[in-house]
């Protein structure tokens, strides 16, 4: 059970995240939104406790690395094509961030074949910056920090119940969704310049 617990939490996110926008659609529900609000910040918090249950008891895997960037892509492409749908964010959000994710993924692959992860000791990144872009826990901590804000004031900001600063919130949400897709595009960028070693 313990060498799987870090998955477990893993792929309960991807659960959480469909549970979520469920919620979103269930405008009978007075409390949906608050009940949503509570399992994102859940789901956002799973989102580093997976990496450091796998560190703590030392069963770090290359399955574990795969199930965690499909957890995270999961999770964001959802948000995000959801808020789409909703009407709260630009359709040019969700198509960048699928685009840079299927490209990504794609090369990642490509260096899995040849038996480089994408994060860890055996990193397809080599440069000192592509490594600190991509592969630092502060970029990765500040890029995950940006989409759990965006994920949760944007809901905030959209709760039917009007309350005190709601605006704010909701602009403080619009702010780091756009900083988030920078933050994912730049992130992609050594992803794409390194793996032409791979070709």
């Amino acid at each position: 059970m313990k060498k799987n617990l870090a998955n477990i939490i893993t792929l309960s996110r991807v659960g959480f995240v469909f549970v979520v926008i469920g919620l979103l659609y269930c405008t009978n529900c007075p409390h949906s939104y608050k009940i949503a609000l509570f399992l994102t910040a859940i789901l956002m918090w799973f989102d580093g406790l997976d990496g450091y249950v796998a560190r703590k008891f030392n069963i770090s895997t290359k399955l574990g690395a795969l199930l965690d960037i499909m957890g995270d892509r999961i999770v964001e492409n959802v948000f995000w094509i959801a808020f789409c749908a909703l009407g709260w964010i630009n359709v040019c959000i969700p198509i960048i961030v699928l685009t840079r994710g299927i490209i990504t993924d794609s090369l990642r692959t490509l260096a899995f074949e040849q038996g480089f992860t994408a994060f860890g000791k055996t990193t397809m990144m080599q440069g000192k910056i592509a490594k600190f872009i991509v592969a630092s826990n502060f970029c990765r901590f500040t890029y995950a920090v940006c989409k759990a804000v965006a994920f949760f004031f944007l809901i905030a900001g959209h709760m039917p119940q009007a309350y005190a600063h709601q605006d704010l919130i909701l602009k403080i949400g619009e702010i780091c969704a756009y900083i988030s897709v920078a933050f994912c595009v730049l992130r992609g960028l050594p992803v794409i310049i390194e793996s032409k070693r791979f070709f």
